[in-house]
């Protein structure tokens, strides 16, 4: 039980490092080498079981059956050989010619290997079995470790040759892939001198760790790293939009959206109407009153600041609603929601407002307002229109206050 146990322990680790692996056979996204490396894996576990089953089998000399797992064991141990370079080929995918020659001799591994078996049935050149039950090794059980040894070192070779043209970290893998065939290499020649000691199992559970820690683990880090760097890379581009979006849509003295904003806006607003989806809202024009004569008498830098404290205002009133300067002087906001509910008293307090600027010189700004009516309005330009009216109807009287001051 000894020589089962460690083979017990082996299996369960080698199921608990990659089980992930082992289980994920369904992945749209893997690459050619990740199947064959599951492949080789699911060749590993079957070696792992026929050396348990071998084990407790020849410690209780059940002869017949233990011949026929120490048939399944060989056939495993070539199958697992076989895999690991279908594997390194795959990986590395080099497309030369040292490696059709590997893949290749690795399927003439599994033929040469079916054709010992099936002589040893008749001929025990492998193996055999005395009277007692005890297991003798034949002398093509030695040339078949003697063509594994050169299969592995052919795999090192050919790994840490085509690693002296790579460079960064797929350079350790490669690495450590060789460093694998090196210490399967060293631990079947000492499988050779003890026969009955489980040093097989021993160097495939090794390599597998290694080949997990420093080469599957290794290239997830590096697509974690990769998605990362992706997913700032959007987050930049994300941004520098807005940033362009804003600057596009945004009036650049005062701050508020600019008619790029409004164009879309009252396009997606008929849209909307033709669909018969539009909620209930009223557009506000608003219109600038005595711009042209502190521009002609101040200058247009008293123009600008006396356009920023318009737009301040409006801003300060319809707080809840997009603001838009379609003109020099000439602003317009949207009402929904909040506002629309409130548009009378907005509209109230705003008027109220601009007559006490009216008397301290201050800021003067006509306002017109226009609900949209779902059964005589057909766009958004009609309800503009009728806003744009009664604006300047408010303009008129604001003026005629004026004078009488």
């Amino acid at each position: 039980m000894v020589y089962s146990s460690f083979g017990i322990i082996a299996l369960i680790i080698h199921i608990i490092i990659n089980y992930d692996i082992l289980i994920n056979s369904k992945d749209k996204d893997e690459l050619p080498a990740d199947k064959t490396y599951r492949h080789f894996l699911l060749g590993v576990m079957c070696y792992y079981i026929s050396d348990i089953l071998w084990g407790i089998l020849y410690e209780y000399r059940l002869t017949v059956i233990v011949y026929a797992d120490t048939v399944i064991y060989f056939i495993t141990v070539t199958l697992s050989l076989f895999l690991l370079t279908r594997y390194v080929t795959e990986y590395l995918n080099e497309k030369n010619l040292f490696g059709r020659i590997l893949l290749f001799a690795g399927h003439m591994c599994v033929v040469f290997e079916a054709i010992f078996l099936l002589i040893n049935i008749f001929y025990p050149i492998l193996f055999y079995f005395d009277e007692k039950g005890n297991y003798h090794a034949g002398k093509a059980r030695y040339i078949s470790l003697l063509v594994q040894i050169v299969m592995l070192l052919m795999i090192s070779a050919y790994t840490l040759f085509v690693n002296l043209k790579t460079e960064g970290r797929i350079r350790r893998r490669y690495k450590t892939i060789g460093f694998y065939g090196f210490v399967m290499t060293i631990l079947v020649v000492i499988q050779t001198i003890y026969p009955l000691l489980p040093f097989y199992s021993i160097g495939h559970l090794i390599g597998t760790c290694l080949l997990h820690t420093f080469v599957l683990e290794d290239e997830k880090e590096e697509r974690r790293m990769e998605l990362e760097n992706l997913v700032r890379r959007e987050q930049l581009q994300k941004r520098e939009l807005g940033t362009v979006k804003h600057m596009a849509y945004t009036d650049l003295l005062t701050g508020v959206k600019n008619i790029n904003a409004y164009s879309e806006t009252e396009a997606s607003i008929n849209m909307r109407i033709a669909k018969g989806s539009m909620e209930d809202f009223a557009v506000v024009v608003f219109d600038l009153n005595g711009l042209k004569n502190i521009n002609d008498t101040l200058g247009h830098e008293a123009g600008n600041r006396y356009i920023k404290a318009a737009a301040g205002l409006i801003c300060q009133k319809f707080r809840n609603s997009p603001v838009y300067r379609i003109g020099g002087d000439e602003f317009v906001t949207i009402l929904e929601g909040v506002d629309y509910d409130n548009r009378k008293a907005l509209l109230l307090s705003f008027n109220r407002q601009i007559e006490k600027n009216l008397k301290i010189h201050s800021v003067v700004v006509a306002a017109g307002l226009k609900e949209f009516s779902r059964n005589i309005d057909r766009s958004f330009n009609e309800v503009f229109k009728q806003a744009d009216t009664r604006m300047y109807e408010r303009k008129r009287q604001l003026n005629d206050m004026e004078r009488q001051k």
